[in-house]
């Protein structure tokens, strides 16, 4: 039997995850971010620390995994019509940030003396935000349904195919350089441009035309087995498989493979069942990224340059959060939102890794760049959570002024006060209630709005023409988009109990005028539901059996 210093994998896995685990909740004790204890953790059994060392090879291959995952992850809850509702803004804001910064990164690289190739990459690493960081703590602070959350991800798209093409192009670039003045090397570069873009949009197509109709009818079949461990296995292999043949065959990242894979799932109605199951892997090889992420750095550089890597940090936090405050206050959104996004983009991660790692491959990026480029990573993905929960808590404390600033937005008139609209009428969920419930309403009710997560569904209702939006409705901004300040009733029938009392509360809070009705499983709930002032709560066993009695015993 093979000794354990002969398993990399399994020692990687063993002492890395329950390292984490123990710094993890040390970290949650301390009422610190979870993500700043995995990357203590790495820091502890990396090679800059004494004590037992974790292959590093192997965790960032098993960092690799958890990054395909989260962006599959990604791809299975990003819809299209979500990002060209921001397209102009993440678009513009990515790309202007990108080059703001690394402008400001290649003048502090001349300072230092490194040539322009080491400041373009320097600039590249510290301008883009990590998507592993951002979906943690949106999640964590339930951002990701919000316009905020829509922003910041359509940014980290725009971000993230800006990055993969300047991977490609970086090479060719320094090429180009060390063949200056004989003009072969400016003739590789635009070769190797045009090469990964032909590349790109062959993958892109083939996964529109193919895989969104391949995937979905694959799953079907799939799950008609009856099988759970192969309809996981199902969903964890096409996320894997996918990202890693994309790589192979097209020359993309396997993060924008798995993100294409994710895609094309949603376009099934399985997209949810498919989620539930790869997310236990995704939470696991996540936290092995952040543990390799403290693996490579060197904590003794805060010692010996600190003032080197201040500066870093300066552009990471400060600069970016306010460029992207700014950029995204000029396209007319209301302050929190613009707040929110701009701490939540105010990090680097991954790719920035990425980065690092070629321009070390090109014999372009010194080892201090290195460390200054990790040592800010890891102070921005300690401090972000932590700052973003600061932000909305004073957002939240403030929030008379912003509602009243949103109202300005929103009406002609500052002075005037959104009211019920007598025919306005809001549907939670649209299940077999929910529907029964449209049916009978039929032209009673004039305005019909119906709020529902599945995303087939909500197409459905709009083929039918109604009103409908796809979304959780126990997040504020979706409750917003629906107008819940101007209805007149909110009936709440989603099948989830924990569900409906949020959706109650949270109405209720907004529009304390409106009629909230709700649907309720048993007499607890009933009771419950009464104190907190809900117009009528329905229990499906205590309606049977009126109904049933009503008809053998009629008045």
């Amino acid at each position: 039997m093979a000794s354990v210093t002969d398993l990399p994998l399994v020692s990687t896995i063993a002492v890395g995850l329950s390292v984490a685990f123990v710094c993890g909740y040390i970290a949650a004790k301390l009422r610190l971010p979870p993500l700043a204890g995995y990357i203590f953790a790495g820091i502890l059994v990396g090679p800059h620390t004494p004590g037992f060392v974790v292959d590093i090879h192997t965790a960032e291959q098993l960092a690799e995994i958890g990054i395909v995952l989260l962006l599959f992850g990604v791809g299975l809850h990003f819809s299209i019509s979500d990002f060209l509702e921001v397209k102009k803004i993440a678009s513009f804001g990515a790309l202007t940030r990108i080059v703001i910064i690394s402008g400001i990164s290649m003048g502090l690289s001349h300072l230092w003396g490194w040539p322009i190739t080491t400041g373009i990459i320097l600039g590249l690493s510290l301008s883009v935000a990590s998507t592993v960081v951002l979906l943690r703590t949106f999640e964590e602070q339930n951002q990701m349904g919000t316009i905020a959350g829509k922003i910041s991800i359509g940014w980290l798209i725009v971000e993230d195919i800006a990055i993969i093409l300047a991977l490609v192009m970086l090479p060719a670039f320094v090429t180009a350089q060390n063949n200056a003045g004989e003009g072969a090397g400016h003739v590789l570069m635009a070769k190797e441009i045009f090469i990964a873009i032909g590349k790109m949009g062959i993958f892109a197509i083939i996964m529109v035309v193919a895989g969104k109709r391949f995937l979905p009818w694959l799953l079907t079949a799939v799950s008609k087995t009856g099988s759970r461990e192969l309809f996981t296995l199902a969903a964890f292999s096409m996320a894997m498989g996918i990202a890693f043949g994309a790589t192979i065959l097209f020359g993309v990242s396997l993060a924008l493979g798995a993100f294409f894979a994710g895609m094309m799932i949603r376009e099934s109605d399985l997209n949810h069942e498919v989620a539930s199951r790869v997310l236990p892997f995704q939470d696991a090889f996540s936290v092995l990224f952040f543990v390799s992420v403290g693996m490579l750095f060197n904590p003794f550089i805060l010692l010996e340059k600190p003032f080197e890597v201040f500066l870093i940090v300066l552009i990471i936090i400060p600069i970016k959060a306010i460029l992207t405050y700014f950029i995204v206050l000029s396209y007319k959104y209301p302050k929190r939102k613009a707040a929110i996004t701009a701490v939540g983009l105010a990090q680097i991660g991954e790719f920035s890794f990425i980065l690092i790692a070629l321009g070390t491959s090109l014999n372009v990026m010194p080892a201090e760049g290195r460390d200054y480029i990790l040592a800010g990573a890891l102070v921005s993905i300690a401090l972000n959570p932590f700052l973003l929960a600061k932000t909305i808590q004073w957002l939240d404390k403030n929030k008379p002024e912003e509602v009243s600033e949103e109202d300005v937005l929103a009406h002609l008139e500052p002075e005037q006060e959104s009211i019920p609209h007598p025919q306005l009428n809001i549907i939670v969920g649209c299940g077999r209630v929910g529907e029964n419930l449209i049916q009978m309403i039929g032209d009673k009710a004039k305005d019909i709005i119906v709020i529902e997560s599945n995303r087939e569904k909500v197409e459905e209702l709009r083929a039918r023409g109604i009103m409908a939006i796809a979304g959780d409705a126990t997040q504020e901004e979706i409750l917003d988009n629906a107008h819940i300040r101007e209805a007149s009733s909110i009936m709440i029938t989603l099948p989830n109990p924990f569900d409906v009392r949020r959706v109650a509360e949270l109405s209720r809070s907004i529009n304390p005028s409106a009629r909230i009705l709700v649907r309720s499983h048993n007499d607890e709930e009933t009771e419950y539901f009464k104190t907190q002032n809900v117009d009528l709560s329905v229990c499906e066993t205590q309606e049977i059996a009126k109904r049933m009695v009503s008809y053998l015993f009629p008045a």
